[in-house]
């Protein structure tokens, strides 16, 4: 009788805990989540946790052919409650969690093919369906943060000695072409200056020219701040025997994009930036004609663990359910509440909110001397703006007095535009007027204090 207890107990804490930091401030929710920590009672608990204290495990529980030592309490901890604070993540990402993704992780655990966690499961595949906008059956979630479903496509659809021709216009193109690299592919890089999109001449060419097995382009490139055009290259894939490879780690839910009527074969992303939900998943989908070419490999999946022929029978995607890993269960539950949360806004609406604070932001940073570092606005990224100060500003210290000042993240270039720019991203839950001006009272004082304005 006594785990029963302990686990109706535990439910009870944790919800009791969780309205506690949602309705109270910080300071104070720390201080109450302590008090009812401690007056815990300990008659609900197993046995064994009541007498754990007095019990010497390295001396009752070592195995007869092991020799006990004394514990080492060096590194001893963490202690105490953790502490948290306030940020508003205006980077390029993670974005803030809306408080009910944040609830919903705090739910007890399901084992990870109980059938409730299987529901949990289709409902993520399905909302992932409405969000690429596909009615492919082979939607997941993979089971690591967005550098873990870039792995996953070109492990799964690039066999070794294959080319794929890789649209390198920022850091993702160069670590796309990396991992193909080791995963032993011929890679030929298509080269563009940092701001700059490919024409869909020069992708023609060379998809004409190399015929390869793979196309990459990043349709939101966060290093950039480039929005990449899709238009008529899905078309010119499926014409030359390729699959198309998109990278969406930081614009879906932000930006347009339909994988079947643009002809995408497969499309990875990141539930940590538009979608607002925690690291941990990243979405993944592939088209009937990637999961052919997956199913007619001649070499097998070099990566065990993110292997699809696996991993997508513990989705379903085959007709069962077998286990492959311990899924992600908690993550899980932030990531189909953050569907949950697109569906009931809807997609247009949610690429309109976007685009909408995209020009509240441009219109303030204009005001301010701000010039886009992406010179054509139609290849401008909404999710992700890349932004030339005043000449003669210091970006770093403009940085630090944003967060010192306003709890505000902004961040500095990445990769090409290392040096050259400040980056404000407008994504998820961060996507609000509110917020926009907030951002934009911060970059406004960081330029007032350097005499900027």
């Amino acid at each position: 009788r006594g785990p029963p207890l302990f686990l109706s107990s535990f439910r009870r804490l944790n919800m009791f805990a969780a309205q506690i930091a949602s309705r109270l401030d910080k300071k104070a929710s720390l201080g109450a989540l302590r008090r009812v920590l401690a007056a815990a009672p300990s008659s609900g608990h197993p046995a064994a946790l009541q007498t754990a204290s007095s019990t010497s495990y390295s001396t009752t529980s070592i195995r007869p052919d092991e020799t006990s030592h004394p514990i080492d309490n060096s590194s001893k901890g963490p202690t105490g409650v953790i502490d948290i604070p306030k940020r508003y993540l205006m980077g390029p990402g993670p974005a803030n969690s809306y408080e009910r993704i944040l609830l919903a992780q705090a739910q007890p655990l399901l084992g990870h093919l109980h059938p409730p966690m299987l529901k949990i499961m289709d409902e993520i595949q399905e909302g992932l369906r409405y969000l690429f906008q596909t009615k492919s059956k082979y939607t997941l979630a993979v089971s690591g943060t967005g550098h873990a479903g870039m792995e996953a496509a070109i492990a799964n659809l690039v066999e070794p000695g294959e080319t794929v021709v890789v649209g390198n216009k920022g850091i993702w193109g160069e670590r796309v072409a990396d991992m193909a690299d080791r995963f032993g592919a011929n890679v030929v890089e298509l080269k563009a200056d940092a701001g700059k999109t490919f024409s869909y001449e020069e992708l023609r060419e060379a998809v004409e020219t190399h015929k390869p097995a793979v196309l990459f382009l990043c349709q939101g490139e966060s290093s950039t701040g480039v929005q990449q055009s899709l238009a008529g290259i899905g078309d010119l894939c499926e014409k030359n025997g390729t699959l198309l490879l998109v990278d969406t780690v930081c614009s879906l839910g932000g930006v347009p994009i339909f994988a079947d009527d643009w002809k995408i074969d497969a499309i990875y992303s990141g539930a940590q930036k538009c979608l607002s939900a925690p690291p941990g998943s990243a979405p993944l989908f592939l088209s009937d004609r990637a999961v052919e070419k997956l199913k007619s490999r001649k070499t097998k999946v070099r990566s065990y663990y993110l292997d699809m022929n696996l991993v997508g029978d513990y989705w379903g995607w085959f007709g069962g359910r077998s286990y492959h890993h311990t899924g992600m269960v908690s993550t899980w539950y932030g990531l189909r509440e953050a569907l949950a949360i697109v569906a009931e806004e809807g997609l247009e609406a949610m690429w309109e909110r976007h685009m909408a604070c995209h020009n509240q932001l441009w219109e303030g940073l204009s005001a301010m001397g701000c010039k886009p570092f992406v010179e054509d606005p139609k290849d401008r990224l909404a999710t992700v703006n890349t932004i030339v100060l005043p000449e003669g500003t210091d970006a770093m210290a403009l940085i630090k007095n944003a967060m010192d000042k306003y709890n505000v993240e902004i961040s500095g270039g990445l990769g090409p535009t290392f040096g050259k720019v400040i980056r404000i991203g407008l994504m998820g839950a961060n996507a609000k007027p509110a917020t926009v001006a907030l951002v934009l009272e911060a970059v406004e004082d960081g330029l007032k204090v350097q005499g900027k304005l």
